[in-house]
Parts: structure tokens; C-alpha cells; sequence
């Protein structure tokens, strides 16, 4: 029986810069966030004897005179522009439910999706009953959040053909409170894979694709074989998500390759040895320091 025996090493200690100026206001719940009367409260405060005061766990954000603290770990709240990753869970009438990482499910409505071909009419009764011929469950999904209903719940769009159904690929999962906010979401990475980071933790990896036909609608999906090279740098990406994840790391285009590139000199089954998780992270880091600086 094979077994795997790790022995402790002397590593060379990597420098971190210090962040201290950097360091962002975190609290748990009960800290006082400030006693300034002239401050209106957030999300995720509560007033007690007039001191402003966290309920949750996070980091404490201020727009102007607006204080909220932001939740460390949390469900996804989605607002409007937000891409998301999720998975189809039921098929209703002229809609579809979609598991998006948040409280309550969202929905697809028939009207907000580009027909096949890319064609600009009212949808008919005859495309309600092919609705599963479009999506059906447990198809994954790349999509926009149009609206946030009155309950939280979300209201999704794939009129893009950035957007549609998600082909070969692997799903990782993470907190939402790790994914950077930028202006896009969808890389192209220089390692020959491509990644959508949703806003709502779920990231999705998959070989960069070639030309696609546009008469899909974002509803074509390659079912070729994918070959080794391919897997194996999907598969070291998979890992280093888990790593920066496990540390804490914002995730975004730059992160991910940085952490790609410090894992290259390690085989993609030892990543997550906590050993090696911290060095590279820790090497990471040190490169995202050194680029900001």
C-alpha cells in the first residue's frame, strides 16, 4: 500500500511588506464602530446608547456619511450589473430557476434570453414548450443580474453572447466575499485556460475556446474531447483557487496567474499539501505587493 510521508523542511522565509497603512477596519459583532452621532447606519449596524455598533463580523465600509460593515462570510446579495455563475434547478412556466449562491433562487425569464439563430421577436407559445430544449436542470449558466425583486430575489439576463450556457469546465465554489469587483469577469488567461469569476463565489474554468458561431444564441457548447495539457492547467488552477481561498486572498485575473506561475515548480497533486498552499500563497503576495508598490 503506497503512502505519502512528508518530513519538515527548512523553507526560506519570504518577506511581506508591511501592510499596516493598508489594513482595513475589521470588526466582530458587538465593537464600536463609533460614537459620532452625525453618521447614518448601515447594513450589518445597530444602535446602542447612541453609539453605532457592528452586528456582524466584517470589514467596515464608508460611502460618505453611510456606515455598513461587510460580512466576512455570507450568502450572495447580488446587486444590478453582477455576473453570476449558476446551475438551472427547475423549469416553471415562461421561466427558470437558478441556484445562484444566494438566500432565495433566481429567476430566468424566457424573455431574457437570446433565442438561437439571435432572432429579435415576442416569444410564443411554441418556445415555451421548448423550453428544455434551451436550458433544462442541472445545465450551468453564465448570466447578469437585471433586477433585484422586492424579496432579494434576483432577476437574470443572458441577452449577451458573453453569456448562455457553460460547456466543459470545472465549477469551484468560494466564498462571495473573495471575488474582486472589476469591470469584467470574464479572462482569457495566458496559460491557455480561460476563467469567469462570479460575483456570487462560483468560478468557472475551461479551456480557452476557439472561434464560436454567433447564430448559437449562447446556446452552443463543444462537447469535443478536451486533451491532457488542457485538463492539467485546469486542474493547477482548480488547486490554486482552493489555496488563495483558503488564505484569504482577493481573487481576480492578476491573483490567479500570479499563484499559477509560483505553483509551476510544484506537481498540480501537491498544491494542496498545507506546506506548499502557504508558500505559494505567501509567494503570490509578495508579487502582488511588488506590482501595487
Amino acid at each position: 500500500m503506497a503512502a505519502d510521508m512528508r518530513l519538515p523542511i527548512i523553507r526560506k522565509p519570504v518577506s511581506i511588506l508591511d501592510s499596516g497603512s493598508n489594513r482595513r477596519d475589521l470588526v466582530v459583532p458587538g465593537d464600536v464602530i463609533t460614537t459620532d452621532t452625525g453618521f447614518m447606519r448601515g447594513h450589518g449596524t445597530y444602535v446602542d446608547d447612541e453609539k453605532l455598533t457592528a452586528s456582524v463580523a466584517g470589514e467596515v465600509q464608508r460611502v460618505d456619511k453611510l456606515i455598513c460593515v461587510r460580512p466576512l462570510k455570507t450568502r450572495f446579495n447580488g446587486e444590478v450589473g453582477d455576473v453570476v455563475v449558476g446551475r438551472i434547478t427547475e423549469v416553471q412556466q415562461k421561466r427558470w430557476k437558478v441556484e445562484t449562491n444566494s438566500r432565495l433562487d433566481s429567476v430566468l425569464l424566457l424573455s431574457s434570453v437570446n433565442l438561437p439563430g439571435g432572432e429579435l421577436r415576442r416569444r410564443s407559445a411554441e418556445d415555451e414548450l421548448t423550453m428544455r430544449e434551451y436550458l433544462q436542470e442541472g445545465d450551468l449558466i453564465s448570466a447578469e443580474v437585471q433586477s433585484v425583486f422586492s424579496d432579494g430575489a434576483l432577476s437574470l439576463h443572458t441577452r449577451s453572447l458573453k453569456y448562455g450556457k457553460l460547456g466543459q469546465g470545472v465549477l469551484v465554489q468560494l466564498s462571495p466575499s473573495l471575488v474582486k469587483r472589476q469591470k469584467t469577469h470574464f479572462h482569457n488567461l495566458p496559460c491557455g485556460a480561460s476563467i469567469i469569476l462570479g460575483n456570487n463565489g462560483y468560478v468557472w474554468l475551461y479551456p480557452t475556446p476557439g472561434q464560436q458561431e454567433e447564430e448559437a444564441g449562447g446556446f452552443y457548447t463543444s462537447l469535443e474531447p478536451v486533451n491532457l495539457s488542457d485538463r492539467e492547467v485546469i486542474s493547477r488552477l482548480r488547486n490554486c483557487l482552493l489555496a488563495l481561498a483558503a488564505h484569504k486572498v482577493f481573487l481576480y485575473d492578476t491573483s490567479v496567474l500570479y499563484c499559477y506561475e509560483s505553483s509551476l515548480q510544484h506537481q498540480v497533486k501537491d498544491i494542496l499539501k498545507p506546506e506548499v498552499m502557504e508558500e505559494i500563497v505567501m509567494l503570490t503576495q509578495q508579487k502582488l505587493l511588488e506590482q501595487e508598490g
